[in-house]
Parts: C-alpha cells; sequence; structure tokens
C-alpha cells in the first residue's frame, strides 16, 4: 500500500468532534473512549507508548549532537 492509499484509510478512520467547552471535550472523550474495546484501548496506548520513546529517543541524540557541537 502507497502512501496515498494509507493516507486515504487513516481519513476514514479519523473520529473528530469540534467541542463547544472543556466539559464537552471531556465528555466526548470519556464517551469515545467506552465506545472503543479493551484491544483498541490497549492498542493505543501501546502506540503513544512506542511514540514517546521514539521522541525521547529523538531528544537524546540531538542532546548528544548539540554537545558535540559546542565543543
Amino acid at each position: 500500500m502507497g502512501i496515498r492509499e494509507r493516507s486515504a484509510a487513516r481519513r476514514r478512520r479519523i473520529v473528530a468532534h469540534r467541542a463547544a467547552s472543556f466539559e464537552d471535550a471531556e465528555q466526548w472523550d470519556l464517551d469515545y473512549w467506552q465506545r472503543q474495546t479493551p484491544e483498541q484501548r490497549l492498542s493505543a496506548l501501546v502506540a503513544i507508548r512506542k511514540d514517546v520513546a521514539t521522541v525521547e529517543k529523538a531528544r537524546r541524540q540531538a542532546g548528544k549532537t548539540g554537545s558535540d557541537q559546542d565543543s
């Protein structure tokens, strides 16, 4: 599957809501996650943890590169 097909598939899966208030956003978020299966929730958590690990690794690498350039 090419980038165009992946992009189109992702757009079909995206669920969005424009909240009128913070309370509305909180309620929509709660409702959304309660509609998901335990497997979907776990998958989302794993994906978030992988993203955080990737960002932390990139920050460490950027810090090493920045230190090397200052010397």
